[in-house]
């Protein structure tokens, strides 16, 4: 099943592809396709950097007559986001991605596909294993953690690396070229309850809700996707309001930078509202399927009979996360007043996780403007403070400020002109690329970046589309030989 892949062209990405798909590679936990990556280059005889975070520098001296061409680094990341369906097995620590062809997409079998960035990561492998391709000096990083706060990118050390141009390899619509990104901060609000006692004359009931498509919260942002966190929390609420209902636990989302697909919450109600309850989710699962029926079609409200519960949240913190919960901005916030179709600012409620005494929210807010990256956060702490919260902000990190005047563009532009027939759109991505951090950590770079086209990535429906990473392969080994001299 997933050796098919080994069979598609170009068989130099697809192979490297492949073998980083039997690599465990979640964030947080890096150290096998590390140690992979760094023997890979020391296998084949370059020069190869583990530095003190953890990213692998590889170095590739030009081939012979490309000694006086610019140096260009080639970058991506070697973590990928860890997400499955509920009824999938995987430890993604110790089991491989499973990978499927469907049609003219590469897919996995019910979890992450890691082609975001795996795809940069194999083509970086494929240019420094070539012997046939025609290029200046070159440096692939991979750098780590990029997906839980660029804590690889963040503590890069100046001097480690030689070049002058930036090709971050992580992007994902073939044929565009991306010279901007958006900046990003992490919320957390922390209610802090207390543990009361089950009424006498309650029942127990789970509420589930499932079937959502996720995606990424930067890219997808804008797709009208439902938000698992906000759907169980309307519908905790009007049943509060409604049948009396307790909160118990609640566990919703699982990932900063993933729209929620899925949220579940333990709750008990007079045994006397039982039926008029479960008839209550009924209407609230009909409501949402006709709600999101184009942009989610699968999504589902139910319940399920359980146990009573050992305890619950005390009925003052409930009124006031319930509430909190409904007035947190999420989804397109603003767009670019220059370019219209262009996001701005946007937030994603991500995570609501209920443990010891404390139920705790996580919100990831990004921008293309810096300033405006913080005021949207202050608005969304404000939110929650107003209701009792403690908040925090962290992991701030900036956006990369577009050069419409970058030459490595104007190469890049020529090049995909003269053999594709057409110029490559120039945009600014609404995600958190690596190129903000890195260079302002590395004033001199020119950068720019691209890659095949990948879509749903951060949830399990990632796929990328097979004959574009032909052309995203040509295009390098094009950009490559036409690099600028010294």
């Amino acid at each position: 099943m997933s050796q098919e892949i080994l069979n598609l062209e170009p068989k130099v990405i697809w192979k490297h592809f492949y073998s980083l798909t039997q690599v465990p590679r979640p964030s947080k936990k890096e150290d096998k396709i590390r140690k992979f990556i760094a023997q890979f280059g020391r296998d084949l005889g370059l020069e190869t950097i583990v530095d003190e975070i953890g990213n692998v520098i590889i170095k590739k001296p030009a081939t012979s007559g490309m000694e006086d061409r610019k140096g260009i680094i080639l970058q991506g990341h070697m973590d990928m986001v860890p997400q499955k369906n509920s009824d999938k097995v995987h430890d993604f620590e110790n089991d491989p991605i499973e990978t499927l062809i469907d049609g003219e997409w590469v897919t996995a079998n019910g979890t992450t596909l890691g082609s975001d960035n795996g795809m940069g990561v194999a083509a970086g492998m494929a240019v420094l294993e070539a012997t046939d391709l025609v290029h200046g000096p070159i440096e692939v990083l991979v750098t780590t953690d990029e997906e839980t706060g660029m804590t690889g990118a963040e503590n890069l050390k100046p001097g480690v690396l030689d070049g002058d141009i930036l090709l971050n390899l992580d992007s994902e619509d073939e044929g565009e070229l991306y010279i901007g990104c958006a900046g990003g901060v992490d919320t957390t609000a922390k209610f802090n309850y207390t543990e009361e006692a089950v009424p006498e004359g309650m029942v127990a009931y789970k509420v589930n809700v499932t079937g959502l498509k996720g995606g990424h919260s930067g890219l997808d942002i804008h797709l009208g996707k439902g938000n698992a966190c906000l759907i169980l929390n309307k519908t905790l609420l009007n049943a509060c309001e409604r049948y009396g209902i307790r909160l118990a636990s609640i566990d919703a989302g699982s990932l900063r930078n993933a729209i929620p697909r899925e949220a579940f919450a333990t709750i008990t109600i007079p045994a006397a509202e039982e039926n008029n309850f479960v008839n209550f989710i009924a209407e609230a699962d009909k409501s949402a399927k006709n709600l999101l029926k184009d942009a989610d079609p699968g999504v589902s409200i139910a319940v399920e009979k359980t146990t009573l519960p050992g305890s619950l949240v005390d009925v003052t913190t409930q009124h006031n996360f319930y509430n909190a919960v409904a007035d947190c901005p999420n989804g397109v916030l603003a767009f670019d007043k220059n370019m219209p179709d262009v996001i701005e600012t946007s937030s994603n409620l991500a995570i609501i996780k209920s443990e010891n005494g404390v139920i705790e929210i996580s919100i990831l807010t990004r921008s293309a403007v810096d300033a405006d990256r913080d005021v949207a956060a202050t608005k969304i702490a404000d939110v929650f403070k107003e209701n009792g919260a403690a908040t925090a902000h962290f992991g701030a990190y900036p956006g990369w400020k577009p050069d419409i005047n970058s030459p490595i563009l104007k190469i890049m532009k020529e090049v995909y002109n003269n053999k594709y027939g057409k110029v490559p759109a120039v945009k600014i991505i609404h995600a958190g690329l690596e190129c903000g951090i890195l260079g302002a950590t590395y004033t001199n770079w020119d950068m720019i970046s691209f890659g095949p086209t990948i879509r749903f990535p951060h949830s399990p429906d990632e796929r990328v589309k097979i004959d574009t990473v032909g052309l995203y392969w040509d295009f390098l080994v094009e950009t490559l030989k036409n690099a600028p001299k010294k």
